[in-house]
């Protein structure tokens, strides 16, 4: 049987809020615990029943690129997991949930744990950003791969192998930003206009570096 624990989240009806709870008696059930209540924050003393949430294993499909692999997810019984969730397997893997799967095959967008049989998920470790780059006569479709937390900022450039490029707009689900900065996890697009690549030149004569000569001196 489970020890009683020193504290506990749980409802106060004084606070109208989930605060710390000490715990000053208590009796440890399956799935729950009879106890006296004291709340940290107005201390108002009562004696109620804790119920505890049950931890159960889903089974996880995860995509990463061509390949996919099986694994089992831990979660809680009253989770309510969602489309575009975000979560850390157990050996430190970030994961998003793209699809969930309910027995007989229905996919739905929310559920809570209990219904669930499959979690389908991506490797969110690293994700392709799409960048379309403008030089007055076409548009250059390029990608970056970064980290989901990774931010992007109007006016900063980029640089790719063969061009650099000026942000100066980064679209986002439902918005289109002039200014400011987003995290890679919520760009659709990043729209830049073309910027002649620079060299760094060393004059020997002199022993000067020029970092400002452009491309087309070359």
């Amino acid at each position: 049987m489970k020890d009683v624990p020193a504290e506990v989240y749980f409802e106060c009806p004084d606070c109208d809020d989930i605060t710390l709870h000490e715990v000053l008696k208590g009796k440890m059930g399956k799935n729950s615990m009879d106890a006296t209540l004291k709340c940290t924050e107005c201390s108002l003393i009562r004696t109620t029943t804790v119920h505890f949430a049950k931890e159960i294993e889903i089974k996880v499909i995860i995509s990463d690129g061509p390949e996919s692999i099986s694994m089992l997810m831990t979660a809680e019984d009253d989770d309510l997991l969602k489309v575009g969730d975000e979560f850390n397997m157990d050996d430190g893997r970030l994961l998003k949930i793209s699809s969930l799967e309910l027995s007989g095959g229905r996919r739905v967008k929310s559920a809570r744990a209990t219904e669930i049989t499959t979690v389908w998920a991506i490797d969110f470790e690293l994700i392709n950003v799409k960048v379309s780059i403008n030089d007055d006569r076409t548009t250059h479709s390029k990608m970056i791969q970064s980290s989901p937390d990774e931010e992007f900022t109007i006016g900063n450039i980029l640089s790719f192998d063969d061009m650099d490029c000026l942000i100066h707009s980064i679209k986002i689900k439902g918005k289109m930003l002039r200014r400011g900065s987003a995290e890679a996890r919520d760009i659709t697009r990043i729209y830049g206009k073309f910027r002649k690549r620079t060299y760094a030149v060393l004059d020997l004569e002199n022993d000067v570096v020029y970092d400002d000569v452009p491309e087309d001196d070359f």
